[in-house]
């Protein structure tokens, strides 16, 4: 019994009494923050701040999931009184300054949950050095009787203040904090649209770099490859047609080495082609085309393929790129000995998982490291952004290490 007592009432005694420590601290910057508040900005954003703590001890000491903080205060300059009072963070956050009326009595209850009892002991053993000035329950004691008495009736009465009372006005001020502080729904919208805004312009500004960067190696690849092959081609069939008189045999030899050119030049084309869109993809599907990948790797994959329904062009090529990329990375850097493959339809999602059991570490990166690693993830990060879609990397030293991808399909 004394046993649940205690774990009942020190955590909520602690709760109180920190409670009282920031209420004394707020009351003592309270004149400050009238006087120059309106002038920093930083002081207002301080108690929006104090605010979000308040909340989250508060949805800690309740044991309940931590709760939505209020959004940061609206920038604004020094002296910029019109948009502080548009600020509704802020003017949720001045509910804080009710902390400092109850700091008193939470105190009293905190306290006397605590030292009731040592303090009804230490009366009860030293009545006798001054007699008449030691109180217990309130009454000073003159005789062993009163002593005894009071003092256990003290005693009964600390532990009920520190078992249930306590508790009681603990959750009572933790759960008034949720309440009081809580951001509005329209706050919460906001804030939330506010992000999702930020999100797109990142995910946007990181699709336009791959884009880009896309383009650049195609047009590099048809420059250096496909385009020399065809200037080749065209040189070759200009000179035989000006021996064709002259020497039918070398011009024959000739325009077989212009066909070996077109072929091989056809070859070149068709891999740049695949890089944009793999005509696997329209041939077998996204469930064929992973299958096909998992086929072709040197390693061990273990395969995995859910229901996936009606998945649009830009996700499939999307999941494709990441499959292949993810196993080209693990072959060549993650010395690993297997590979796990999962693809399924999750609702209006695809999700995609491949883990390997190599030696982890991988990152992602812009730039390769010294190992040539990194900047692949890189580019599977920026191509699933860009259908906003969302990927997430593990991969602890000693792995393993998963690549999870969600790309939505609605």
């Amino acid at each position: 019994m004394l046993t649940k007592i205690l774990s009942r009432g020190g955590p909520a005694a602690g709760y109180l009494v920190i409670r009282y420590l920031k209420a004394v601290t707020l009351l003592a910057a309270i004149p400050i923050s009238l006087i120059l508040g309106w002038l920093i900005p930083g002081a207002t954003a301080g108690l929006v701040r104090l605010a979000n703590s308040e909340r989250y001890r508060a949805a800690r000491y309740l044991g309940v999931p931590q709760a939505e903080p209020l959004p940061p205060t609206l920038p604004r300059q020094a002296g910029d009184i019109a948009t502080l009072f548009r600020d509704n963070s802020f003017k949720r956050s001045l509910r804080c300054l009710l902390m400092p009326v109850v700091m008193i009595p939470e105190l009293v209850i905190a306290v006397f949950a605590i030292m009731g009892v040592p303090a009804s002991v230490l009366a009860m053993a030293l009545w006798k050095l001054d007699p008449g000035n030691f109180t217990l329950m309130g009454v000073g004691v003159d005789s062993w009787f009163e002593a005894i008495t009071n003092g256990l009736a003290q005693i009964v009465v600390s532990l009920l203040v520190l078992g249930w009372v306590a508790p009681a006005v603990a959750r009572g001020h933790a759960r008034a904090v949720l309440s009081l502080l809580a951001p509005s729904a329209e706050q919460l919208e906001t804030a939330r649209l506010a992000q999702r805004v930020e999100e797109l312009t990142k995910s946007r500004a990181g699709a336009v770099d791959s884009h880009g960067a896309e383009l650049r190696r195609i047009e590099r690849d048809l420059h250096d490859g496909t385009q020399a092959q065809l200037v080749s081609l065209a040189m070759r069939i200009g000179v035989a047609k000006q021996l064709m008189a002259e020497d039918p045999e070398k011009a024959a030899k000739l325009l077989d080495d212009a066909r070996d050119g077109a072929e091989q030049a056809m070859t070149e084309l068709r891999g740049v082609l695949r890089t944009m869109y793999p005509p696997i993809l329209a041939d077998r599907g996204l469930a064929g085309a992973v299958s096909a990948l998992a086929a072709r790797c040197p390693l061990p994959v273990d395969l995995r393929i859910g229901e996936l329904g009606d998945v649009p062009a830009a996700v499939e090529a999307a999941a494709y790129f990441v499959v292949a990329e993810s196993l080209t990375n693990i072959t060549k850097h993650s010395a690993a000995g297997h590979v796990d493959v999962q693809l399924e339809r999750r609702g209006s999602e695809l999700y995609l998982a491949v883990t390997d059991d190599g030696i982890g570490g991988a990152r992602i990166s812009e730039q390769s490291d010294l190992l040539g690693r990194g900047s692949g993830l890189h580019g599977m990060l920026h191509r699933v952004h860009a259908i906003d879609g969302h990927m997430e990397l593990q991969s602890p030293i000693g792995g393993p290490t998963t690549v999870e991808v969600i790309l939505p399909c609605g």
